[in-house]
């Protein structure tokens, strides 16, 4: 609470210092744009390199996390209780917290005292 009220009384300091000061002299606004005029070509190949690489790594990163959640896993479930184990193939996306669902559509569901063990599916 007390960093978020520092920052705040921050940027408002700040904002009022920016406004005091001015935006500078005319001189030099003319200059930038000048200089900013003489190679627009450059600023647009520029940033219409950042937008395509922002777009490829957005794409990427999408493609990646489909891939991911589609994996089939062995999840092997074992009750202390009933002292027995079982193994189910399913995919990374539906396991949850207190239910799985299996590649077959078998949703079940888990107690407190079951144990999951996941493992990479051997391929068949």
């Amino acid at each position: 609470m007390l960093t978020q009220i520092l920052v705040t009384i921050l940027v408002i300091v700040g904002a009022i210092v920016y406004l005091r000061s001015g935006r500078g002299s005319k001189a030099s606004r003319s200059a930038a744009i000048a200089e900013e005029q003489s190679s627009p070509f450059f600023s647009r190949v520029i940033i219409y390199a950042m937008i395509a690489v922002s777009m490829l790594a957005s794409t990427g990163y999408w493609g990646w996390s489909l891939y991911d959640e589609n994996t089939v896993v062995e999840v092997t479930i074992t009750s202390p209780i009933e002292a027995m184990t079982t193994s189910y193939k399913v995919r990374k996306k539906d396991i949850e917290a207190k239910r799985i669902t299996t590649v077959d559509g078998i949703q079940i569901r888990l107690s407190n005292q079951e144990r999951l063990t996941i493992k990479a599916a051997e391929a068949q």
